[in-house]
């Protein structure tokens, strides 16, 4: 035993550069095993060059940048979404992004792929244009030769006016296709394609107050779309389309009828300069010589400027007018009788020299 005056021993201490080692080991672990949680966010994973090969990737309307970005990483075009995304953030494109079907590459950088979006190249489509002035029966027959769509699902979707959703004026699909230039892609439907149309037109329409400038002009929508298809399909130069429609507009006043070849060919289903006495004498609504007044709808698809002309027509006293020279588009304008004589004289000498 000890006594009161004893020593107690004094052990050595332990040594701390084991523990310390340890310390550091555990930190270098953890440091380590957290620049591989988040390695992928500081350099994610991607390609590198062009890639090779062919995909086809389709982009859903209203995709983010991180859903394309998987939907390309599903398709072994790009390494990673993180990567394509961080691409196009740095180069501020997240909002040129569009949907649609494009025809990429397997192994690209996320660079190479999103400047592949962007080119107009990439994406599956087909352009159609449509002119202004065709009838309907017409404008499908082109539709169904520039877009490879079967000309009966063309017939069918122009019926179906519900799924059309035509102006609630508009009798029928006739006069409501606007003409324009459309982008197809490969699986666009007949309907799809139409229904575009139709919200092309409702558009242009929305922009010119067709609606609130008819009813100004005392016309309803449909009248007005009705006189725009007649100046259109009356032809002439741009400047002729306003006096077109102010010749309309005075003989309807005056209560003489409009007396319009083209109407009279519409309602036989031809076209041809040339139209005969009897011709004039067919039993149809759409025969103007028989006739007064407006025919009860659209006679052809018109384009923006006839329906600018519809509800601004120019100002006149014109009564008549005869495309003296159609090579040339030559129209002539007159009040007086004796001068509309002279003018379908000519227009006769034309037509014999052909």
């Amino acid at each position: 035993m000890n006594g009161p005056g004893a020593v107690r021993p004094v052990r050595p201490a332990r040594p701390v550069w084991p523990l310390l080692a340890g310390a550091s080991a555990l930190l270098v672990a953890a440091g380590t095993a957290g620049l591989i949680v988040i390695r992928p966010y500081l350099a994610p994973a991607d390609f590198e060059g062009p890639g090779s090969g062919t995909v086809v990737v389709e982009i859903s309307p209203g995709a983010s940048a991180a859903e394309i970005g998987r939907t390309l990483a599903d398709a072994g075009v790009v390494a990673s979404a993180r990567a394509f995304v961080r691409r196009a953030e740095e180069q501020a494109r997240t909002a040129t992004l569009h949907p649609g079907r494009f025809r990429l590459r397997r192994g690209m950088d996320a660079a190479s792929a999103l400047d592949l979006l962007a080119a107009p190249g990439s994406r599956m489509v087909r352009t159609v244009t449509i002119p202004e002035g065709l009838r309907l029966p017409e404008l499908l027959d082109r539709l169904a030769e520039d877009t490879g769509l079967r000309r009966g699902d063309l017939v069918r979707a122009a019926a179906d006016e519900e799924a059309l959703d035509l102006p609630r004026y508009a009798g029928s699909a006739e006069g409501f296709l606007f003409p324009a230039t459309y982008e197809i892609e490969q699986d666009t439907t007949a309907p799809e394609l139409l229904a575009a149309m139709v919200e092309r037109y409702k558009q242009v329409a929305a922009a010119l107050d067709l609606e609130g400038r008819a009813e100004r002009r005392r016309l309803t929508p449909l009248e007005a779309v009705t006189v725009a298809s007649i100046v259109q399909a009356e032809g002439g130069r741009d400047p002729d389309y306003p006096k077109i429609a102010r010749v309309i507009y005075n003989r309807i006043r005056a209560g003489t009828p409009l007396q319009l070849d083209t109407t009279v060919l519409y309602a036989q289903r031809r076209r041809t300069l040339e139209v005969s006495q009897k011709d004039t004498e067919v039993r149809s609504p759409y025969n103007t010589y028989l006739r007064p007044g407006l025919p009860p709808g659209p006679i052809a698809n018109p384009g923006e400027k006839a329906l600018i002309a519809a509800l601004q027509p120019d100002q006149g006293d014109w009564f008549w007018f005869v495309t003296t020279d159609p090579e040339h588009r030559i129209t002539k304008f007159t009040d007086k009788e004796s001068e509309f004589v002279r003018y379908r004289e000519q227009l006769n000498r034309y037509l014999g020299k052909r």
